[in-house]
């Protein structure tokens, strides 16, 4: 789930429009790996994500319990979220409208920014060839996973190209958890409802789109943080420098016990 991942297949020529490989010394090479588009993206999305989080705490510490349904049970909440310090809310301190505000707000910039990388995805082919598993990465599943629990991720050719649990992770949250957020959202807004309020019913009622929304946040946390995690286990600066310059050091070929890369 790190960006151990390429814009091209190993000791392939690059894709049309893309940048050939750097040799560097040591029998290492600069592969170019992400290009403009997403590498903006990718930091239009780090902005959003974080302000729409710290924005949405804001706005669940109005009311911090969760239910099920159209109404709220108060004495028989699904679960009730506990007290959340001051520095992790925007803005700081309770602020139910303003949080609503900056929240709104960076939720359209996520989405236009979202639609963005997708179009580009879809038109250039990157997403097909990049993200999309295949039968042959499928069948290298528990490889991978073997792989992932030992910590042990390749840095040479194997690098290029996203492995089996990578791609099934970013197709679950590009088209299944942040759709599910975005709908959740537009089912609670009192304007959309009053066009399309059918997305309510098909949420359960509002306090089931809300805890469902809650639920979606909840697990785009979960991977941020073995995102993040796992870019600073497996290279902090290669992988920063891959999503800022968009060049990304491969070292040379090492030998593999025919574990999924």
């Amino acid at each position: 789930m790190t960006d151990q991942a390429a814009d091209q297949t190993p000791n392939s020529v690059p894709d049309t429009g893309r940048r050939a490989d750097k040799p560097l010394p040591g029998g290492r090479s600069l592969t170019y790996r992400h290009p403009p588009l997403v590498r903006v993206s990718h930091w239009l999305n780090v902005i959003a994500v974080v302000i729409l989080i710290m924005s949405g705490l804001n706005i669940l510490l109005a009311h911090p319990h969760l239910y099920w349904g159209i109404r709220s049970t108060f004495a028989d909440p699904w679960v009730s979220i506990p007290t959340i310090p001051n520095w992790l809310l925007i803005p700081q301190g309770r602020n139910l409208a303003e949080a609503r505000h900056w929240h709104f707000f960076f939720a359209w910039l996520f989405v236009l920014n979202g639609l963005a990388y997708l179009i580009y995805g879809f038109v250039t082919g990157r997403f097909g060839r990049r993200l999309w598993p295949t039968l042959s990465d499928l069948k290298g599943f528990w490889p991978s996973v073997v792989e992932h629990a030992r910590f042990d991720f390749p840095k040479d050719d194997h690098a290029r190209t996203y492995n089996v649990i990578q791609k099934l992770t970013y197709v679950t949250m590009i088209l299944v958890i942040l759709p599910m957020m975005l709908i959740t959202g537009l089912s609670m807004s009192p304007g959309f409802n009053a066009i399309g309020g059918v997305l309510l019913d098909l949420m359960g009622g509002r306090q089931s789109a809300r805890t469902l929304h809650f639920i979606s946040a909840a697990l785009i946390v979960g991977f941020i943080v073995i995102h993040v995690g796992l870019v600073i286990w497996t290279g902090l600066f290669n992988n920063m420098r891959a999503m800022i310059t968009g060049w990304f050091v491969i070292e040379p070929n090492r030998p593999h016990d025919g574990g999924q890369s």
